[in-house]
């Protein structure tokens, strides 16, 4: 007789999944599977990959002692490493009639069970993802009333839909927004008391996942030696928890700046319990918002973080499930150069990316300025081909799940979708990264210098593409200041900026 069964995908880890609530626990079976694949999708960082699993295997455990009749498919079981694959075996030992399941966050899986379905007729209950806080139709029939998709727009509706941080019909404090008062930077002296980020010591479950990556996946990027990322719900809360008391009284105004030797700040830390979905979004904004009535904390910071939970997470999943799948596609400048083999190893002589692709390595971590004006700004400005650079994406960060960063990488990091969502290029030469950080203190580089061979790459690039796109920089009221500062230039200088940039892009591999 054929049966019910629940697939839960390895960023679906809570019981509030809504597949698991139409289950008979005694008669059907959940089904989550590990697959090689996944892995090699894209050259997966080794701390992705052991957070994925190990977070899997804990999660299955919670299952079991809640009741639920689990079919786990270890990654080293026998036969083939593809998930579609280990799907379709799946569904036929446990004679599955019906595969219940929320919606996943990528739609190349999506596309690959309902063809495994189908090819075995088997029915899809595909359900709404309730994690979220507006439903992809709802994001939908929003985004249909804008003449342009805007975050600021989107966040104000979800401000007034929840009720988070307003007053009556006004936002608390009179303004919508404050990040302008979150962009300092350190000064020369850098931070001051910084709070050592939570760590989570790999239990026995999580070093045999270690044992298991470093065996099967030996020659991934990235270093387990510092693993310490939540991989249970008990141990998410503890994260959430502490962030709120320790950190996020100072998060704002800081929350763009980087520093040498500190990897994390007063950020968070938790994308990829969210992600994951270890935590739920609404019980992170009232901690934050308990936190602030309670300490009093500065409304800057509060908002800040708020801003980026039920605003910029929630319209960037949208943005997905509304441009897929031509997003992944999207090339807008015609980028084709390879991604540089240094931003696997942070084996370059720009400090700035030494850092960031450095940490990276190390914690499978960079906050979202590196992220950005970093290792995005570069691979903008150097012309890198976008489907390259946004699987780099997804493969090096621990909390990488595509829904969240396709949209960021291609749209904001990379324009590639001409501006589908955001107002202009996030361009910017090596004077940026001098201003909200140390990193050029020890480069060999110069960040003032546009031509030369002292010249920052980072900087010649900027001005090379200015150069190169400056017709379209002149029509965008956000950027024409920026194409009249290229004007300016007489046309020695300009012949002299495409040749340093020039030099650069074909020892790309040296600089």
């Amino acid at each position: 007789m054929a049966g019910k069964v629940a697939l839960v995908l390895g960023d679906q880890l809570t019981l509030d999944n809504p597949a698991l609530a139409r289950l008979d626990r005694g008669r059907d079976r959940v089904l989550m599977i590990e697959a090689a694949g996944e892995a090699t999708h894209v050259w997966s960082h080794k701390a992705r990959i052991v957070l994925f699993l190990s977070a899997m295997r804990h999660f299955a455990e919670t299952l079991r002692a809640a009741g639920y009749r689990v079919h786990y498919v270890p990654l080293d079981m026998p036969g083939p490493a593809d998930f579609g694959e280990r799907l379709a075996r799946s569904l036929d030992e446990l004679a599955a009639g019906t595969l219940s399941m929320c919606e996943p966050g990528e739609w190349r899986l999506l596309a690959t069970i309902r063809h495994q379905c189908r090819s075995r007729g088997v029915i899809v209950e595909l359900l709404a993802d309730t994690h979220f806080l507006i439903s992809t139709d709802e994001f939908r029939r929003w985004a249909d009333g804008q003449r342009v998709l805007r975050m600021e727009f989107f966040y104000r509706h979800m401000r007034r839909r929840t009720g988070v941080l307003m007053r009556g019909p006004n936002p608390e404090g009179g303004r919508w927004n404050y990040d302008a008062d979150n962009r300092a930077a350190f000064g020369s002296r850098g931070p001051a008391q910084v709070p050592p980020a939570p760590r989570f010591e790999p239990d026995a479950l999580t070093r045999e996942v270690v044992a298991l990556v470093e065996r099967h996946f030996a020659d991934h990027p990235g270093r387990l030696a510092s693993f310490a990322w939540p991989v249970t719900r008990a141990q998410a809360l503890d994260a959430l928890a502490r962030f709120v008391v320790e950190r996020l009284p100072t998060f704002g105004r800081h929350q763009d700046a980087m520093w040498s030797g500190e990897p994390f700040l007063w950020h968070s830390l938790l994308s990829s319990s969210l992600n994951l979905k270890l935590l739920d979004p609404r019980e992170v904004v009232a901690a934050a918002l308990d936190a602030w009535r309670v300490q009093r904390l500065p409304l800057a910071s509060v908002e800040g973080f708020v801003r980026q939970i039920i605003g910029w997470r929630e319209f960037i999943r949208g943005v997905y499930w509304l441009h897929m799948p031509a997003l992944a596609e999207s090339n807008h400048f015609a980028h084709s150069l390879d991604l540089p083999s240094w931003y696997w190893t942070g084996a370059t002589a720009m400090n700035c990316m030494r850092e960031a692709i450095g940490q990276t390595l190390d914690h499978g971590y960079a906050h979202h300025i590196q992220r950005l004006m970093v290792t995005g700004n570069f691979a903008l400005l150097a012309g890198i081909e976008p489907r390259q650079v946004c699987d780099w994406y997804l493969a090096a960060y621990v909390d990488a799940v595509e829904w969240a960063e396709l949209p960021n990488t291609a749209g904001m990091a990379l324009f590639a979708d001409g501006g589908r969502f955001t107002s202009k290029p996030y361009a910017a030469s090596g004077g940026y990264v001098k201003r909200m950080s140390n990193y050029c203190r020890g480069c060999r580089y110069r960040p003032e210098q546009r031509t030369g061979s002292d010249a920052c790459p980072m900087t010649a690039l900027f001005w090379n593409f200015l150069d190169r796109h400056t017709d379209e920089f002149a029509r965008n009221p956000r950027t024409t200041l920026l194409a009249r500062n290229i004007e300016r230039f007489d046309a020695a200088e300009r012949s002299a900026i495409r040749a340093t940039a020039d030099r650069l892009l074909t020892n790309l591999e040296s600089v």
